[in-house]
């Protein structure tokens, strides 16, 4: 597909976004991820990249790259499916790991188990399987009893 761009988020694209992330699973507002929230990321040093259909400006990819003072943490990579097995999967990634070569830092990423064609995708592009941790999360703060 010759019609699409490679290009930064910008505040107007936050609905289009979150119809990408709620349709791929990747995200959305129930899991925290808000305008407030990416611009905040971005301001601490980190980006969030889109892939776009220059003909209907549909929204059908994302990479967003936060980033903690030493490492970069790739979330929310994913492509619409009806865009999927095309190679935009790996472009986002390649893009996102130019980021990570800027920056001069490590970069890491959570992908789900089954995922088994991302799990390819990031290991040809050099990642490496981190070991045996598991990952737990409080999602609402709120919720924290001592």
């Amino acid at each position: 597909m010759d019609n699409y761009i490679i290009r930064d988020y910008n505040n107007e694209d936050f609905e289009k976004l979150n119809k990408l992330w709620q349709e791929t699973e990747l995200g959305g507002i129930q899991r925290g991820d808000s305008t407030q929230i990416i611009e905040l990321s971005i301001k601490l040093g980190g980006k969030l990249i889109l892939l776009e259909n220059t003909n209907t400006k549909e929204i059908f990819g994302s990479s967003w790259m936060t980033f903690d003072g030493r490492r970069i943490h790739l979330h929310h990579i994913g492509v619409k499916p009806s865009y999927q097995n095309q190679g935009f999967g790996k472009l986002l990634t390649k893009e996102s790991l130019k980021f990570a070569k800027e920056k001069a830092c490590q970069i890491k990423l959570e992908v789900h188990q089954s995922n088994k064609k991302a799990i390819e995708i990031y290991k040809k592009l050099g990642f490496a399987f981190l070991g045996d941790y598991d990952v737990y999360i409080i999602r609402d703060t709120n919720s924290i009893n001592f």
